[in-house]
């Protein structure tokens, strides 16, 4: 980042209300933001405006008639479940995992299932994932997410795994573990649990010696994870850049993939056009030919913010299927 941009970034802390408490599974007393000039970055726990609850009513079918039932049938699912150690009498944790099943208590179940049999099965990346004990990759400065909502409100997540990734210092099951940080932390939010959220893989100068990185264990790792196990509306996935190597890469992915995810994967190379289809150049730094006026936030400080939350993360890890 350069210096200018540096001095108009700090990390600041404002105190929990009661109305964003309830979306926490700690008790931290305080949220981190990052200043940003003018323009206050942080973790958006207020209920959502009308304009996002109207996306809500016509695409989740969030009404206080359907809604209401959802969360109690829910919760009784879940207490009749010896064997899930969960929060089922907070009512935000519930609605995080309804509102990606369009409130349908059976599918918000079997995904809450999905989810912790998948933390199980990759225990080793799991336990005790804090953004503390992974500071490394967002060190490297591979992984961040823009400063702002694109045109729909979701969020961006932009991962640099080319040129600017140097897999002797950083590898992949490291990158694996951000995202989970940044997606874990992203679902707290009501209005991402609503619009959700996309991801641009800018693979610009990806080389043979990190396409070999690239496992077909990894790729089933990360498509049984988005496609399956995580509670987060992921509506686009956007390769942009990428050369002709990662035709290799993708093919390990490919027939792991089912329509509808497949259907939201978009190679984009260096048409910025296409891309400004998907995400308004508006919601863009100038890298990618966009007018987003506000200073980049590097990777250390999107740590810097996480790492005030390591409290709700330990919390987080907390839950899930008893240990024999």
């Amino acid at each position: 980042m350069p210096a200018e941009s540096e001095a108009l970034t700090k990390v600041v802390l404002h105190d929990v209300t009661p109305e964003v408490s309830k979306h926490m599974l700690s008790d931290v007393s305080q949220l981190p933001g990052v200043q940003l000039g003018d323009f206050l970055l942080q973790f958006e726990l207020d209920e959502p405006k009308e304009s996002v609850r109207e996306i809500a009513r016509k695409e989740l079918r969030e009404t206080p008639e359907i809604v209401n039932p959802a969360v109690e049938e829910l919760r009784r699912l879940l207490e009749e479940d010896k064997e899930l150690y969960v929060p089922c009498d907070r009512d935000a944790w519930l609605i995080r995992f309804l509102r990606p099943c369009k409130f349908y208590p059976e599918s918000a179940y079997d995904l809450i299932k999905r989810y912790y049999s998948f933390k199980l099965k990759h225990h080793k990346h799991y336990e005790g994932l804090t953004p503390s004990k992974e500071q490394n990759v967002f060190n490297q400065n591979v992984l961040k997410v823009l400063p702002t909502r694109d045109q729909l409100g979701r969020r961006v997540l932009v991962l640099e795994l080319g040129k600017k990734w140097d897999h002797n210092k950083c590898n992949l099951d490291e990158v694996f573990k951000g995202c989970v940080l940044f997606l874990e932390a992203a679902m707290l939010e009501p209005e991402t649990q609503i619009c959700g959220a996309v991801v641009i893989f800018d693979m610009d100068g990806l080389c043979l010696q990190q396409a070999w990185q690239f496992t077909p264990q990894f790729a089933k790792r990360i498509v049984d994870w988005l496609q399956e196990c995580i509670p987060l509306r992921i509506k686009g996935l956007y390769i942009i850049n990428q050369p002709y190597i990662f035709n290799m890469v993708f093919q390990l992915f490919k027939p792991l993939l089912k329509e509808k995810l497949r259907s939201r994967i978009v190679f984009m190379g260096n048409d910025r056009e296409l891309l400004y289809k998907y995400i308004s150049p508006k919601c863009l730094p100038d890298k990618y030919g966009g007018s987003l006026s506000i200073p980049d936030v590097s990777g250390s400080q999107w740590l810097e913010l996480l790492m005030h939350c390591d409290k709700e993360f330990h919390a987080i890890n907390s839950y899930g299927y008893k240990k024999n």
